[in-house]
């Protein structure tokens, strides 16, 4: 791929030969005469270097050093100056330019420049991704056969570059997983962005993901940046992606199609090469065929599907997830009592990996440090102990459509109400429901 270059001269003729000289050496030159037009080209575009020039038009390129620095921590900046102006150009480094001419600039010595700067660019990417693996969230794998094929998918899903979903209960660690698989990848040296959907509807999801120019509807006063800017050459990390609505449904699919979109407001058809990964706890299957969720989009981000089975499937698991969880928290499995574990056993864990930590941090808050952790700290965890019922001739699924429909009634047919006391999500009692009907046909 050609190096992104921005070119910042007021001089015509100038631009006019760099261009020239630098586009037979594989750069790819964008211009801009004034200190306007790079914003501009910066809210637009993402640059490997930027080339700039001292004295402008509207304004100093010393204090544009700032705005570059905001857009991109990265981009490497060599500064052009006149043979006075030296004092600014010491001025220029201090304040984040790496490296600076004096004019007339020389074209094979700014070539030479430009290498050793776009080395610099390298090096603080990389360092930049260091600091980002180290703070990165590792993932507990342990030794349930299940969690043990997902590790496999999802070393595979990091190798590759296609688009991955993600599927489990609310609070398995999907969001936690997603950015594993970016860290362990080619790109993450680049960033890893994320949008929960379930929070925003409509039009302010389509900001979010395609950004806006100003002047797009009342309040937009000022051009802004995108996610799919953001994660250029990084991982879009779309978490629920089952409740994004159909028409933001239809605007992505057309990016997917072809990496290309353009902003709320503008005609302009920007590029964005991301890698895309997806997380939903709804049953996708059922949202197609209720309407609510486009089976050709689905086809797109599902081309491998990672799941991640509730905690309650994994109980073996939990002596060492607790351990784990402990020690992420400052403490040890020392802290524990056999009475404490029991009960964890026990518990069916509807909040899942997530409802654990909360359980354990919140234990430790309320204990003296250097003592033990005993059923007293853990007041707010009910632990079910119905004596068990008689044995009886009915099947599963009879026992499963009798709890289903008992609940239906007690919520007085509140589909979201009953989803949410039975712990599915909505499509799966939809579903539930019609086949007790089509079962009763």
């Amino acid at each position: 791929m050609k190096p992104n270059v921005l070119l910042i001269e007021d001089n015509a003729s100038t631009r006019f030969g760099f261009v020239r000289y630098f586009s037979k050496d594989g750069y790819e030159i964008f211009e801009a005469a004034n200190l306007a037009e790079a914003a501009i080209a910066l809210a637009t575009r993402r640059f490997d270097i930027m080339i700039l020039d001292i004295n402008l038009p509207d304004g100093s390129g010393i204090d544009f050093i700032d705005t570059a620095r905001a857009s991109d921590p990265c981009i490497p900046i060599i500064v052009i100056t006149g043979e006075g102006d030296i004092p600014l150009a010491v001025e220029a480094m201090q304040r984040g330019a790496d490296n600076f001419l004096t004019k007339p600039v020389d074209n094979a010595a700014l070539a030479m420049f430009m290498k050793k700067t776009l080395e610099i660019g390298v090096l603080k990417q990389q360092q930049s991704a260091r600091k980002r693996l180290e703070k990165k969230d590792d993932i507990f794998i342990g030794e349930n056969r299940v969690m043990q094929e997902m590790h496999e998918l999802a070393l595979a899903a990091a190798a590759s570059d296609i688009p991955v979903l993600i599927t489990g209960e609310t609070g398995t660690g999907k969001g936690i997983l997603a950015k594993w698989i970016h860290q362990k990848g080619s790109r993450a040296a680049n960033e890893c962005v994320e949008l929960n959907c379930s929070g925003l509807r409509g039009e302010m999801l389509s900001r979010e993901i395609f950004g806006n120019v100003r002047g797009a509807f009342t309040s937009a006063d000022q051009d802004r940046k995108g996610l799919l800017d953001i994660a250029d050459r990084g991982t879009l990390f779309l978490d629920e992606i089952g409740d994004m609505s159909i028409d933001v449904q239809a605007q992505f699919l057309k990016v997917l199609e072809d990496k290309t979109y353009r902003r709320l407001g503008d005609v302009k058809l920007l590029r964005s090469n991301f890698r895309l990964i997806c997380a939903t706890h709804h049953e996708l299957d059922s949202l197609v065929i209720s309407g609510q969720f486009r089976r050709d989009l689905m086809y797109r981000i599902n081309m491998m599907a990672i799941h991640l089975p509730p905690l309650r499937e994994r109980i073996s698991d939990l002596p060492a997830l607790v351990e784990y969880l402990l020690q992420s928290l400052g403490s040890s499995a020392a802290v524990l009592t056999d009475e404490v574990m029991n009960m964890l056993r026990e518990y069916n864990w509807p909040g899942n990996i997530r409802e654990l930590k909360n359980v354990l941090e919140r234990a430790l808050l309320l204990t003296p440090r250097g003592t033990k952790l005993r059923q007293a700290h853990f007041s707010n965890l009910v632990v079910a102990r119905s004596p068990l019922p008689e044995p009886c001739r009915q099947t599963i699924q009879e026992l499963e459509e009798h709890h289903i429909m008992a609940m239906m009634k007690q919520t007085g047919g509140d589909i979201n109400s009953a989803a949410r006391n039975l712990n599915i999500s909505r499509a799966t009692l939809y579903r539930r429901l019609k086949q007790f009907k089509d079962t009763h046909l």
